[in-house]
């Protein structure tokens, strides 16, 4: 089939390259000249483990190819997916321009029957408002095309979103028609081979749903770090709550595990949204709102320890910092905690020696050259001479470090880990003081 995906960002660039690896014919459109000229030139704009592989081999064999130009990209396929960004406003509600001016473009330079596919995370009725869109162009136009629209939500997550796209747990597809219905089937087949996966409902229920699915992991998330607030003052250890409860089925061990709080490109802005689109209809999602003020305020907890450990007095220390990506397998920093440390650590007047395995590029373009901020090649060249140690993100390389060398480089040897990586009392047998998460 061919497919025109408008947005070569971290969605449409995964969802370009899995549809195009089953033999689709893809072609990528975006705006930014610079990224389309990068990826025809193999160069891919994030980090996503196996996705480069995948489209360098599709470009290889033409089956995928990028482009700026917008009527080529309409006149590609009858099947059109939007996949640009929504950022969130000011007020929280997502921000719809791009979208809808993907929805501009192609009623200007639609000349027969179009599939319009909503693949962006977008709030409930962002459909009529795309519908509308593309008639009032086709009326100005004095044109009478048929076209449809789709919303078919992503459920990736990064770090893994090639094995959710190609082993997805379920497709849902939100359409009012059987001819749109019938052709989402026919494209998602390759991936719904053992049993059908595709879950076909109303628009506004699938556009629906994708919030929902965010807003109840991120409130997993938010009860167990509430929770591990009250284990400390309680003196329980959180990680033994957290099997008690998890071995329980009707709970399970997915999204409970404590931490510094969540952050990304996707919980923090969806579960602000789907608060606004509440209070758009008159309804307090009281719940909501206490997720959103427990990460806030569970981000801020690491810098908390730190800035007891050494009682109010930071200025001149240096904290090494592992892990600056939002979680592990990605380069993602948007929304992370580590951000937030970083930032108050600066503000107190200590500086940070950071690293990475992903996240160092990141970091340089968002904060970019300052005194108080060293990146490292190595775990180990950030500890040295650092006054401690903050631990952000659970990546598999600091899961069992040297802790001797450790112990050796720090000048103080303290471990403040956000991520509940390591056992107390292995840390007290190396000699460390040791500040987790709710234990």
């Amino acid at each position: 089939m061919k497919v025109t995906i408008y947005g070569s960002g971290y969605v449409g660039l995964v969802t370009g390259a899995c549809l195009a690896d089953v033999g689709n014919n893809v072609l990528c459109v975006d705006v930014d000249e610079r990224k389309i000229e990068n990826l025809k030139n193999g160069v891919i704009p994030i980090y996503e483990p196996g996705l480069e592989n995948i489209i360098k081999t599709s470009m290889a064999q033409g089956r995928i190819d990028f482009t700026t130009d917008m009527a080529r990209a309409v006149a590609h396929a009858e099947l059109q997916f939007i996949a640009v960004g929504t950022p969130p406003d000011e007020d929280g509600s997502a921000d719809l321009q791009y979208v809808l001016a993907v929805a501009k473009t192609i009623g200007d330079h639609m000349d027969s029957t179009r599939i319009i596919v909503d693949k962006s995370t977008v709030p409930v009725g962002t459909a009529d408002k795309v519908r509308e869109q593309v008639a009032e162009r086709l009326a100005v136009r004095g044109m009478d095309i048929p076209f449809h629209v789709v919303s078919n939500p992503e459920f990736l997550k990064e770090g893994d979103a090639i094995a959710d796209f190609t082993k997805p747990d379920r497709i849902v597809v939100g359409a009012e028609d059987e001819y749109a219905i019938e052709a989402m089937r026919e494209l998602y087949a390759p991936f719904s081979r053992n049993h059908q996966k595709l879950i076909v409902m109303d628009v506004r229920s699938a556009e629906l749903t994708k919030y929902a699915a965010n807003a109840m992991l991120a409130t997993k998330i938010s009860f167990m770090n509430e929770l591990s607030q009250l284990a400390e003052r309680l003196g329980a250890d959180i990680e033994k709550v957290r099997i008690g409860i998890g071995s329980d089925p009707r709970v399970g061990y997915q999204f409970i595990y404590p931490g510094c709080g969540y952050g990304g490109s996707c919980f923090p802005k969806d579960v602000k949204a789907l608060e606004r689109t509440a209070r758009e209809v008159d309804f307090d999602a009281r719940l909501l709102a206490a997720v959103e003020a427990r990460n806030d305020e569970q981000k801020t907890v690491l810098f908390r320890k730190i800035d007891q450990y050494f009682k109010g007095d930071l200025k001149g220390k240096t904290i090494a910092i592992w892990g600056l990506a939002f979680k592990p397998n990605t380069d993602d920093m948007r929304e992370a905690p580590s951000r937030v440390l970083m930032e108050a650590l600066w503000a107190a007047g200590a500086s940070v020696r950071a690293y990475d395995p992903q996240a160092m590029e990141e970091a340089q373009r968002i904060y970019g050259d300052r005194d108080d901020l060293t990146l490292v090649e190595h775990p180990m060249e950030a500890v040295d001479g650092a006054d401690g140690l903050a631990i952000c993100t659970e990546w598999k390389i600091f899961r069992s470090p040297d802790f001797e060398e450790i112990n050796n480089k720090l000048v103080t040897p303290v471990i403040f880990d956000g991520r509940n990586l390591y056992e107390p009392s292995r840390m007290k047998h190396y000699g460390f003081d040791y500040y987790a998460i709710g234990r």
